[in-house]
Parts: C-alpha cells; structure tokens; sequence
C-alpha cells in the first residue's frame, strides 16, 4: 500500500505495478489496517485506476472494520470510491454510521 500512495503522491502512472499491486492486495485486504484500506482506494482513484474486484474486497474489508477508522481514513475511502464512480451502498451507510 505504501508503493501505491508514493506512485499517486507523485503522480507516476505504472499499469504493471498497479496490475501486480492489485493482484496481491484482492488476497490480503483482510489483513489491512484501516489506514492501508483507505490508501489503497486512494492511491487507485487519484491515479483513475478503476479494479472492480480490487474496490468489492476493499468495500468488504472495510466494512467489516469500519469501526477501527480514523475520520481520515473514513474520507479517504469514500472520496476515493466516488472519485472512481463505484457505488458500494453498503460500505457507503457503515461510513455515514461511523460519521455520526
């Protein structure tokens, strides 16, 4: 997660890498803190990288850990899901119940 946010801080697109990066976060979201979660969507949504199986684990993995986020984390998140116009009804309520 951390070599997909310095590649969208710098704006350097690299398909190969993100193909790989995804391939391997579908596996391991599960084991993501919220703060990876959140930088991946991000990473992903700032560079226009729509991975729809990619976004469905995120949305699951974060789900499951909404209540673990930071408001930041939160935003990142629900930004980077727009951004890319994926809706995750879902995941977007948990967001809106961790807010309140």
């Amino acid at each position: 997660t951390n070599t997909a946010w310095a590649f969208a801080k710098l704006d350097l697109r690299a398909p190969g890498l993100f193909d790989a990066i995804a391939r391997e976060s579908k596996q391991r979201v599960g084991s993501f803190e919220p703060q990876g979660l959140a930088n991946t969507a991000w990473a992903f949504a700032t560079l226009n990288i729509s991975d729809p199986r990619l976004f469905d684990a995120i949305a699951c993995a974060s789900e499951q850990r909404i209540g673990d986020f930071k408001p930041q984390n939160l935003s990142h998140t629900v930004r980077a899901f727009a951004t890319l116009g994926i809706s995750e009804p879902g995941l977007f309520v948990a967001i809106a119940r961790a807010s309140e």
